[in-house]
């Protein structure tokens, strides 16, 4: 039997980091899938190009990190995205452009 004087008394703060951990984890991941699709649709799906649909990568990512005030990680790897992402947009269409 249970003793009267143990209620309560349980340390649980490794479970609210793990938790915590799982939160960001699936912020972070489904952030991600939001912007994936939004960057795929306009740019191959509808045909809008590129640029619109790397507008609409940088715009949800802005609003993921402002709504969950994601930490300076999570911008860090937005940034570097970014850069990524703009550079593929400038280059693919040049070399593109050279080869046909």
């Amino acid at each position: 039997m249970a003793q009267s004087g143990a209620h309560g008394n349980m340390d649980i703060q490794d479970q609210k980091e793990t938790f915590h951990g799982f939160l960001i984890a699936t912020v972070w991941t489904c952030g991600h899938i939001a912007q994936l699709v939004a960057l795929l649709t306009l740019a191959f799906a509808i045909g809008a190009g590129w640029w619109p649909g790397f507008a609409a990568f940088v715009v949800i990512g802005i609003v993921v990190g402002l709504v969950f005030k994601m930490s300076g990680v999570y911008w860090a790897a937005q940034v570097a995205q970014w850069v990524l992402l703009a550079l593929g947009g400038l280059i693919v269409p040049a070399l593109a452009g050279m080869m046909g």
